[in-house]
Parts: structure tokens; sequence; C-alpha cells
């Protein structure tokens, strides 16, 4: 006689169970976001060792960020079909396995396999599409909160990791630095299983501030990750707001970690500023992240999604069109004033975009549809980047990228007014 195991408790310690789901879930993000940019410090100390080529290094850079982009709406689908704890879980193993094996490597082949492949995979089955998942099933109040929190873990992780890996690299070596990486994936596993349900009903409770008597809709599907993430492309490809999400993301990655984050230091340095100083600008950018994706998401929770998009893609770019001559040898109050408007600004854009998925294309496909959103914002980075780097070639300095950037995102504002208006939650199709 067989007996099923009983379900686990839906409080622990007298505490909600999505509070607990939510801990675990920040602390994957940010332990993702701090795998993703330990690679970026760990580039000289490989090229210094192998004799390697920046373009053999970055190469693989590149294709972990495209990789990272494009795992999303298949991770997605993957969560959907085999459960959120199982894919995290296999996720983090994949990048402890991915990072250890650096320790071994001796080509550049092993390079691009691991870094570009194992952890961009890995890191990208863990980005900000898990969280969105995890909030708009088990959170039915703060979601917009919590979706919030969820974003600004990316910058907490960089925080968190990146001084330590650079220190490592630094000092002991960079086998160190891998090494520390690989070590706490491997230790997050037996976590995330413990504590990361892929339900609230696997533990008998309703979704966070859900009414007595709601009703959760639980996925049928049983098709492959691939069929599932490219179906609901095709499914969603005629609609206005998709694109529009698609297209304002796209944007959003251009002038956030395209353009800034990647030439921001050295387009201050054209102006004089040492690239320290510009470098503790950037740290600054992250903190001020934290504060202002918070509040984002606090304010999704209480306004008009598409407003709070096109007032951040405004402001950008009116802050992106001036930012040219606010660059200097020293660091003046108005380009202060701009380091803390575009950190709070940063990622602000993702709980309202989240918010968008879900009340346009339902609970159930909300996840996937936000992966391809998701792919459009990396995508657009990684177009951005190599757009900034030819106009600083081909034009002496980065004006012309500013300018660009500035524009996108004043399209981008007036576009978002474009979408309509839901009056009534979204119907979940089935599939």
């Amino acid at each position: 006689m067989t007996t099923t195991p009983a379900p686990a408790p839906s409080t622990l310690g007298g505490i909600h169970r999505a509070w607990w789901v939510a801990a675990i879930t920040m602390a994957a993000l940010v332990a993702a976001a701090g795998f993703r940019s330990s690679t970026g410090a760990l580039l000289e100390p490989l090229e210094h060792e192998f004799g390697w080529s920046r373009a053999t290094t970055s190469g693989a850079v590149s294709l972990n960020l495209i990789i990272y982009g494009l795992t999303a709406p298949f991770a997605a689908a993957l969560m959907e079909r085999f459960g959120v704890r199982r894919v995290t879980a296999a996720a983090l193993t994949l990048v402890a396995v991915g990072s250890g094996l650096t320790l071994l490597m001796t080509s550049a082949w092993q390079l691009w396999l691991l870094w570009g492949f194992a952890v961009g995979i890995g890191t990208g089955s863990l980005a900000l599409v898990f969280g969105a998942i995890v909030a708009n099933r088990w959170f039915f109040r703060h979601r917009g909160l919590v979706i919030g929190v969820f974003s600004a873990a990316s910058s907490t992780g960089q925080l968190v990791f990146l001084p330590a890996i650079a220190h490592l690299a630094d000092g002991p070596g960079w086998r160190w630095a891998a090494g520390l990486v690989a070590l706490f994936a491997l230790a997050l596993v037996p976590l995330v299983w413990w504590l990361l349900r892929d339900r609230p009903s696997d533990v008998g409770a309703l979704p966070y501030g859900a009414p007595e008597g709601h009703v959760e809709k639980e996925s049928s599907s049983t098709r492959g990750a691939a069929s599932v993430a490219l179906g609901t492309l095709r499914s969603v490809s005629g609609s206005w707001t998709f694109w529009v999400l698609f297209g304002t993301f796209w944007v959003c990655g251009w002038s956030t970690n395209g353009l800034i984050g990647t030439h921001f230091i050295p387009a201050a340095h054209d102006h004089g500023m040492p690239a320290t100083t510009s470098a503790n600008l950037l740290a600054l950018i992250g903190i001020f992240d934290i504060v202002g994706t918070i509040a984002s998401g606090w304010l999704t929770d209480r306004v008009d999604s598409r407003y709070l998009l096109c007032g951040y893609y405004f402001f950008r770019g009116l802050s992106l069109l001036a930012v040219n001559w606010l660059l200097g040898p020293h660091v003046h109050p108005s380009l202060f004033i701009f380091i803390l408007f575009y950190g709070l600004d940063w990622v602000a854009t993702v709980p309202p975009t989240v918010a968008l998925c879900r009340q346009h294309f339902g609970l159930e496909r909300a996840g996937v549809v936000f992966g391809w959103v998701f792919a459009a914002h990396m995508v657009g980075a990684g177009v951005a980047a190599s757009y900034a780097g030819w106009i600083r070639q081909s034009q002496g300095d980065y004006f012309l990228a500013w300018l660009t950037a500035g524009g996108l995102c004043l399209i981008a504002a007036v576009a978002c007014l474009s979408i309509p208006r839901i009056t009534r939650p979204a119907a979940v199709p089935s599939n």
C-alpha cells in the first residue's frame, strides 16, 4: 500500500509560505546577477594567464548575454511544464558546474562553452522572468511591490558579489573567484528544494492576500518547453500590446545595459574623468536602482502601468539628451542629479511591464510572454553596445549615441500610451 506524502505546511514559523518563497527567490536572483556580472572582473586575469585576446574573452561574455536573454522564454515554459522548484534547482546546479569546470579549462572554446552556454543558460533561467512567475502565482496582494523587490535583486547581486570576486581575482587568483561562484550556487540548491514550491496549492494555501474562495488556475499543458514558448509567441504576435511592450523593453535594454552599463566609463574618460570616479558613479546607480525599483513596484499596485512607463521613458530620454553636456573631469551637482535620477529609473520599468503582461495575456501566459519581452531587452542591450562602440570609433565621441538613445526613449514613452486600457481581468486561455 502506498501513501501520499503530506503537503508542506502553508506557514513556516507563523509566516505565510509566500514570504519564504519570496525570500529564497530573491536569494537565487541575487546570486544569478552576481554570477553573471562576475565575468567582467575575470577578463584580464584570464587573458594574462592564457594569452587570450580581448576579442576572445569579450566574445564569450557577449555569447553569455545573448544566451541569457534568449533562455528566458524557454525557461518560463519549462517552469510551467516541470515546475519552478525543479527548474530553479537545475539552473543553479548548471551554474555551479559551468563555473566549477572553468578551474580545469585550457582552451578558449571551453571558456565559450562554460561561460557562454552553461552559465548563460543557468543565469538566464534565473532572470526576472523567474521572479515574475513566482510573484504572479504566490501573491494576490502586493504583487507589484514584490516584483519591484525581485527586480532590485539584480543590482544587489552585483553590489554583493562583484567586489568580492574582483578582490579574489586580484589577490589569490581568478580560480578562487570562480570557485566562490560555484560553491555559492551549489549551496543554494538544498535551500531551494526545501523552501520553494511551485504553487500555493502545493502546501494547501492561497496566494498571499487572496480572498476566501479564490480558485487557482492550474496549467494543464503537457507540451515541450520549445513548443510552449514558440506557440505563445505565435498566439500573441497579432497583439499590438505585445509589440509595444517588446519594443519598449528593447529600448530599455538599449538605454541601460547596452549604453550606460557598457559605455559610461569610457565616455566619462573622454571628458577627462578618471575611470575610478566613473566606476563609483556606476555603483551609485546600482544603489539608487534598489530604491527606485521597489518604489516602482509600490506604485504599480496603485497607478496605471501605462502612465508609469510613459513617465519613466520620457524622463530617461530627456536625461540622455543632456548627459553629454553634464560629463566633465569632475562630478558637478548636475551630473550627480543625473546619476540619482538614472539610478532610480534604471529598471523601474520592470514592475509595470510585468503587470501589463499579466493584465493583457492572463496569469498563465504572463511568464512566457514576459520571457519574450525580456529577451528583447537583452538583444537591445547587445545592439546598443555595438552601435555605441561604432559611433565612438567613427565619430570620435559618443554624442550621436546619446542622442539616439534619448530619441528612442521619447518614442517609447509615446508608444506606451497606445496600449489599450484593461477594464476587467484578462481571461486565461486553456493550453
